[in-house]
């Protein structure tokens, strides 16, 4: 019922889920909380059903025009530079930050370029780059020209972060 109504107010109907999200019980006892039990039953079938499903759902990428023309767009550039190096980027300096402010420290072992690597991987951000996307533009050319580009830099972020990884685990064993 909820969901039809704010569906029909012309608010995205996800927002449903956030807003019910805060009225499940939470208890700090030692017994474990409705949420704790819901969380853990959906566990599975949302992540291995339901999120994949939504992103398969929500591709339906068309290339239009030349490729170039498509990959040279403003907003191409920048959802391409934003996913395969501000993500990276981003995640490397919060930790940073993090370790120097001293709110958190490091694993043993662990450096910052492993850090780094895993922020690479970060880029693949598919599913809510293209629900971004989805609210960010009207325009269907520029959604599909936009998922384009999240699919060009998910790819790049794949194989980059898999390499990398690999090279600084290599060094690590070495």
């Amino acid at each position: 019922i909820m969901w039809y109504f704010i569906y029909n107010s012309g608010i995205h109907p996800t927002i449903t889920g956030v807003l019910v999200a805060f009225a499940i019980p939470f208890r700090k006892s030692k017994e474990v909380s409705c949420s704790r039990r819901l969380e853990l039953f959906l566990h599975n079938p949302v992540s291995f059903f339901v999120i994949p499903l939504f992103a398969l759902a929500n591709t339906a990428i068309r290339i239009e025009g030349d490729f170039s023309s498509t990959i040279l767009q403003p907003y191409s550039i920048g959802i391409i530079l934003g996913l395969f190096l501000g993500k990276p980027f981003g995640i490397w300096l919060m930790s940073l930050i993090g370790v120097k402010l001293k709110l958190c420290t490091l694993p043993i072992g662990l450096k910052f370029k492993h850090i780094f690597s895993v922020g690479i991987i970060a880029g693949i951000g598919f599913t809510m780059s293209i629900f971004i996307t989805l609210l960010a533009f009207n325009d269907i050319t520029i959604q599909n020209n936009a998922k384009f580009s999240i699919l060009i830099a998910s790819l790049l972020a794949a194989i980059t972060g898999l390499i990398t990884l690999k090279l600084t685990l290599k060094a690590k064993t070495s």
